[in-house]
């Protein structure tokens, strides 16, 4: 409740207040000369007349919403009854720069306003004035305090400063900016802006320029900042500068090695040559040193000449000493005649080289681990087949009556292959049987003619075979004792009391009875077959023999002429080498 009461006081209290005063709008008016603008004092209450003073104007200017007789002057507002006095002033004078003064008729007494009215003028140029002061040719000593003060005078409101050094911040140590104010003849108070730098001078300093820039009111598009501006030039010995190298030189031409340095004033120089001193301006046998060249902001460029340039020149240093009043520098050149300097880090295409090399790479070792582990491409050759115990066993039960002779090896480039009996022997009849009841079959062994080509069966060239060290040959022996006792020939032949030696020898003379074809590539098992296999054939051997001392030769039926039969070749015996190829 108290609140409330507060609020509701400070409301009759400001309305008492602005009853009792007059409010302007604005407080201060900044404008150019030329410039249109409005001007406006306001009371609580309706008044009865406006009257507003301006400087430089001669008159009063009496206001009304329905008349004006002053031209470029016209009355600003919402009507007297509003309690408003205002003025458009269509283009402002320098003269005009002042206080306006606005007086109100209310009820028998005058009230009166004012408001600051700020015609901007634009100031002088910058000036810069040395502090520290140069030598008589204008020249500041290396290390010297470098001291300037920039005033900018005459401007209504003060300009502001800034420092630059060739177009750049000069970001070093200024003073804060003073602002002195300077009344004219005619009594029109104007302001001065002074602002100083220092900093000490470096050989980098020198041929540079200082420029001292001022930002006023008055600044346009049209009309950009003053400024002012000072070269600044330093004496100073030869700069010092890291090892030189020139790339690039002909082998027995003339080679032509150059240096660019800094010094002011200009220097002379001198070359060492691994002893051999040449200065400028002279020949020394195949060495030529020139005089130095100015090209501008106090660089030199000096020059040394090779006659006939041998490779024993790229190996030597060459020093280079240059000196002048202030000082003495020495400069150590390297040639070369490289195209270009070795490069101390890879660059982006390099590293991209490697990157995709080794993504390459990387790719062809999974692309190799995912064939071989799944047998594919190159890894993707016939395995060789062995007999299991599974098989040894359907022997002795199932195929006892061929007499062994259900199996047969294939050679082929990549091993032998173990075949059943269903792709190797050829029925003789329809269950046609002897005395003895047991079905006779003939085998035929299908010869290869030497001159065919086999790589498209084999899917390889014909000379293919790959010599392995880890494995051995499948000897002579080993055939005939797995082929001897499953031809007919054996059997009808009777057994010779000889020696191991003399039956291998009489087996393979009988020729290739294990049923493997005949080929143009030489044999090779791994260890670990052979020995399977050598087993299998000592097997068979000994299970032929036991059942052709049991049974009587078999007579093969006779052809039957009403029915087809299937046409049957003897086995012949070819002759096998004493032992396969290595």
């Amino acid at each position: 409740m108290s609140r409330i009461v507060f609020v509701f006081l400070a409301a009759i209290l400001a309305d008492a207040l602005s009853f009792g005063q007059v409010n302007v709008e604005p407080n201060t008016a900044l404008l150019n000369e030329g410039d249109r603008t409005e001007l406006l004092c306001r009371y609580g209450r309706a008044i009865n007349y406006c009257r507003i003073e301006i400087p430089g104007e001669q008159k009063v200017l009496n206001l009304s919403p329905v008349w004006s007789k002053t031209p470029g002057f016209t009355y600003y507002g919402s009507g007297l009854n509003a309690g408003q006095c205002g003025v458009t002033i269509e283009r402002v004078k320098a003269s005009n720069n002042g206080q306006v003064k606005c007086s109100l008729g209310v009820e028998g007494e005058e009230l009166s306003g004012t408001i600051d009215l700020v015609v901007a003028l634009r100031p002088q140029q910058p000036i810069i004035e040395l502090i520290s002061k140069p030598n008589r040719d204008g020249f500041f000593s290396e290390s010297t305090e470098f001291h300037a003060r920039c005033s900018v005078r005459d401007g209504r409101p003060a300009a502001n400063i800034s420092w630059y050094i060739d177009n750049m911040p000069a970001n070093k140590r200024t003073s804060p900016l003073q602002v002195v104010a300077t009344p004219t003849h005619d009594n029109v108070e104007l302001s001065t802006s002074v602002q100083e730098i220092q900093w000490p001078l470096t050989a980098d300093d020198s041929n540079r320029k200082l420029v001292c820039r001022s930002h006023h009111q008055t600044d346009r598009e049209s009309v950009p900042p003053q400024e002012a501006a000072y070269i600044i030039n330093v004496r100073y010995a030869p700069v010092h500068q890291p090892e030189a190298s020139v790339y690039g030189l002909y082998l027995e031409h003339t080679a032509i090695v150059n240096i660019t340095i800094r010094a002011s004033p200009p220097p002379s120089i001198e070359w060492n040559i691994d002893g051999t001193i040449v200065s400028q301006g002279r020949t020394e046998g195949r060495y030529s040193a020139y005089e130095p060249q100015y090209v501008g902001n106090d660089e030199y460029n000096v020059t040394l000449a090779i006659a006939g340039l041998t490779l024993e020149d790229t190996t030597k240093t060459y020093n280079l000493r240059a000196s002048n009043e202030l000082g003495t520098t020495d400069y150590h050149v390297r040639i070369s005649s490289s195209s270009k300097p070795p490069s101390s880090s890879l660059d982006v295409a390099a590293i991209v080289g490697i990157v995709v090399a080794v993504a390459v790479l990387v790719l062809i070792v999974l692309l190799i681990l995912f064939a071989r582990a799944t047998g594919r491409w190159c890894f993707g050759g016939k395995s060789i087949k062995t007999p299991t115990n599974e098989t040894e066993k359907q022997l002795d039960s199932g195929e006892a009556a061929y007499h062994g002779q259900n199996v047969a090896l294939l050679e082929t480039p990549n091993g032998i292959t173990l075949l059943g009996a269903s792709k190797t022997r050829e029925a003789n009849g329809n269950g046609t049987g002897n005395g003895h009841g047991h079905n006779h079959e003939r085998f035929s062994v299908e010869r290869r003619v030497h001159d065919e080509d086999d790589s498209f069966e084999y899917g390889t060239d014909r000379e293919s075979s790959v010599y392995n060290p880890t494995t051995k040959p499948l000897r002579n022996v080993l055939m005939g004792q797995a082929g001897g006792r499953n031809t007919q020939a054996s059997r009808s032949e009777p057994e010779a009391p000889t020696a191991d030696s003399d039956t291998d020898t009489d087996l393979l003379q009988r020729g290739n009875q294990l049923g493997i074809p005949e080929s143009r590539f030489s044999r090779w098992l791994p260890k670990d077959q052979r020995e399977l296999l050598e087993k299998q054939a000592k097997l068979l051997s000994g299970r032929s023999q036991a059942l052709a001392k049991a049974a009587p030769p078999a007579t093969p039926p006779k052809p039957n002429k009403s029915s087809p039969t299937t046409q049957t070749t003897t086995p012949t015996t070819p002759k096998l080498p004493q032992e396969t190829e290595i």
